[in-house]
């Protein structure tokens, strides 16, 4: 069976979702930068303080960093420490990740899910604000973002295994060199 690159459909759909929010989000950086930097002069240069501009950055970095962790995953961005990986075949490379998905990252993200539920549900029920005067009334939004972040590393970790499974049968070939990020840094 000639190898390829292609996904199952569903798996591919999932796989291309986490590579649009990553990309998306991407955006959401230059925009904190700004407002950061906008932050900085009014305070310094015109003694004005904004609590809602500042609070709207930590708002942007929970969303990048909570939101794109999938997309991070799925080009294996992750801290990995690699002392035998890089030295195994690439169908061993296969089974280590998939076992590591399937018994450390699924488990964990399914904990992270039922564990905050109660905590994000009791935020959505006095639609929680911000304890600082005149911030974001939204910290219930804010919050909202950590099963979100779960969820959406469980389906990545689901794509990552299936894709592993198929490299493993040699019924895909394995992810190019060229998609390790860390290689071009």
């Amino acid at each position: 069976m000639p190898q390829s690159h292609e996904l199952p459909s569903l798996i591919d759909r999932l796989d291309r979702l986490s590579e649009w929010l990553g990309r998306s989000l991407s955006w959401l950086v230059l925009l904190m930068m700004l407002i950061e930097f906008l932050i900085v002069v009014l305070r310094y240069a015109f003694s004005v303080n904004s609590i809602p501009m500042q609070e709207s950055v930590m708002y942007m970095h929970a969303t990048v960093f909570m939101l794109a962790a999938a997309y991070t995953l799925r080009h294996d961005g992750h801290v990995r420490v690699d002392i035998f990986y890089r030295a195994m075949p690439v169908k061993r490379q296969a089974l280590v990740d998939l076992l590591g998905h399937l018994f450390l990252l699924m488990p964990m993200m399914i904990f992270v899910i039922l564990v905050s539920l109660g905590y994000v549900g009791k935020s959505w029920r006095i639609l929680e604000g911000s304890p600082d005067s005149g911030g974001i009334p939204g910290v219930f939004l804010l919050k909202t973002l950590i099963p979100l972040f779960a969820g959406l590393m469980l389906l990545q970790g689901l794509v990552e295994a299936w894709r592993n499974v198929l490299v493993m049968t040699g019924r895909i070939a394995p992810k190019e060199e060229e998609e390790h990020h860390e290689e071009h840094l």
